[in-house]
């Protein structure tokens, strides 16, 4: 990307990136994720989320509508950051080992038929790959929020929502628009309930 380019132009190429993602991520794939999700917190089953710079912040963000409130006056949700402690990520990466930072976690708060919702642009990030694995190990669902074609992660993912980007900041803005509307999915089935 052209890091001379106007705003403007900067504008047409991302909305051009979420048209792309609106017909890349068919309504299926998205109602899949959605439904998981929204069945999984309607039983009380933890929704564990994990994400790296960007992405730690996005599933901080996450957590927070969903705990809190999206659109609508609800009950609180089972819904965690991995990446919101800061005692347990800077004690384990130091004691231990980075890699293992979110798999340990998931090792901690598992449920049999919870969900591990990772995030990363690359797909690539081991940390995430490794609580995948351990997901799977413990009998929980993964989700994968990616760029294009889901890297390694893809691998250990049962519903991937890969962005038809490889450009880090552009897919970052992509996914912020695919958790909201997830966000708001799942909120009305709750509050369905």
């Amino acid at each position: 990307m052209n890091t001379t380019m106007s705003l403007a132009a900067y504008l047409e190429v991302s909305s051009e990136l979420i048209r792309k993602t609106a017909e890349s991520l068919n309504e299926k794939k998205i109602k899949d994720a959605s439904n998981l999700i929204g069945n999984v917190l309607s039983k009380n089953k933890p929704l564990l989320i994990c994400g790296n710079g960007g992405s730690a912040a996005d599933s901080m963000h996450i957590a927070g509508e969903l705990v809190g409130r999206f659109l609508k006056e609800r009950r609180a949700l089972n819904c965690v950051s991995l990446a919101a402690n800061s005692t347990i990520l800077t004690a384990w990466s130091n004691d231990y080992s980075y890699e293992t930072v979110f798999s340990r976690q998931v090792e901690s708060l598992a449920q049999e038929g919870g969900v591990v919702w990772g995030i990363s642009t690359s797909g690539n990030s081991q940390n995430i790959i490794l609580a995948f694995q351990k997901a799977k190990e413990l009998g929980m669902s993964t989700i994968g929020l990616t760029g294009d074609g889901g890297g390694k992660m893809a691998n250990y993912t049962d519903i991937l929502l890969d962005i038809p980007s490889t450009s880090t900041p552009l897919i970052q803005q992509a996914h912020v628009c695919i958790y909201h509307y997830i966000c708001q999915v799942v909120e009305d089935l709750i509050a369905r309930q």
